[in-house]
């Protein structure tokens, strides 16, 4: 029988992943290589704990930039991507696969898929991407530099502007309703985070938890009448069923925000946010530093520095307010 590793190296010259793999391409304009690049073919492992928008366009912006530092897809990199369809217990099994697979590098979008990961393996490179708080979910110890296996970019918010924003949407707020998966650690922390923040301002932050994602709507709903606004964070079961929620919110006429922009297209009336693709970017950059033989615990954990406002005139209309203008001037996007 052929040693594993021995099969990984054939299955690399050949351009191929194992074990079902999915296959993405990936454009982008050709650029030089150096020696490494061209001679040598890196495989890339990819898992999302589920597929939507803003996680779709981590992956997307990664493989993009790799792209750009050298990497092709279909010249001298494979991608191996799985999607945990929002289970955690597929997310392990996952996590086990790849690291029988054992690539150059595996990159995790989001909190429960990159804990799966760091747990299964701690040789392989790991590049964890949009996790609110990789040190509270034990990804790694300090944001400069693990000095393990693990590396990553984070899509850690301020708080503070985004109750800003609540209130010079809705002045007259005073309860906050917060929809969340209490079983997601980035959930778990903005809520303890959101309440601190609050209560010198005046605010009350409403929770109400779902378990899985076909809860949201369930959730939303039993907020209605006890607040005067809903906030949803970046979770990751809520993003998947945004849908559900928004409709609950213009059914009662309760003004909806995100805090991923990719959801005013879906329902939201405003959201301030992190730019994904440009998180995805900045995951493809670290991923291709390691594939160029920098340790992925010497690599300070990235951080995003500006957010962008989109907002929906028709759906604030819809949801019973309407955007102030200071609020249309500020938007980098409007959706109508």
């Amino acid at each position: 029988m052929l040693h594993s590793n021995r099969i990984n190296g054939l299955a690399k010259l050949m351009g191929v992943t194992l074990l079902g793999a999915t296959l993405f391409g990936c454009g982008g304009n050709q650029t030089e290589v150096s020696a490494d690049t061209q001679t040598s073919t890196k495989t890339v492992a990819i898992t999302a704990i589920v597929e939507h928008p803003a996680l779709d366009e981590v992956r997307q912006g990664a493989i993009e930039e790799l792209g750009n530092a050298g990497y092709k897809e279909g010249e001298n990199l494979t991608v191996n991507f799985q999607s945990a369809q929002g289970s955690t217990a597929t997310a392990g099994q996952i996590a086990k696969q790849f690291a029988a697979d054992n690539p150059d590098a595996i990159i995790a979008i989001a909190t429960p898929s990159a804990q799966s990961i760091v747990a299964t393996t701690n040789t392989i490179p790991v590049v964890f991407s949009a996790v609110t708080d990789p040190v509270e979910a034990k990804l790694v110890g300090t944001l400069e530099g693990s000095g393990t296996n693990v590396t990553g970019a984070s899509d850690v918010l301020p708080l503070e502007p985004q109750l800003k924003l609540i209130k010079e949407i809705v002045p007259n707020a005073k309860n906050i309703g917060f929809v969340y998966s209490p079983g997601e650690v980035n959930s778990a922390v903005t809520l303890k985070k959101l309440k601190e923040i609050a209560m010198p301002m005046g605010l009350n932050i409403i929770e109400a938890p779902a378990q899985k994602a076909s809860d949201i709507a369930m959730a939303a709903q039993s907020l209605v009448g006890r607040v005067e606004v809903i906030y949803t964070p970046t979770d990751n079961n809520v993003l998947s069923s945004y849908e559900a929620l928004a409709k609950v919110a213009k059914e009662a006429k309760l003004p909806l925000i995100g805090s991923n922009t990719d959801t005013v297209a879906r329902g939201a009336i405003a959201a301030l946010g992190v730019n994904y693709h440009e998180l995805g970017i900045q995951t493809g950059k670290i991923t291709a530093r390691i594939l160029k033989g920098e340790k992925a615990g010497e690599i300070a954990i990235y951080r995003a520095s500006e957010l962008d406002l989109h907002v929906s005139p028709k759906h604030a209309v819809e949801q019973g307010v309407t955007l102030p203008q200071s609020i249309l001037d500020k938007a980098k996007k409007i959706i109508e």
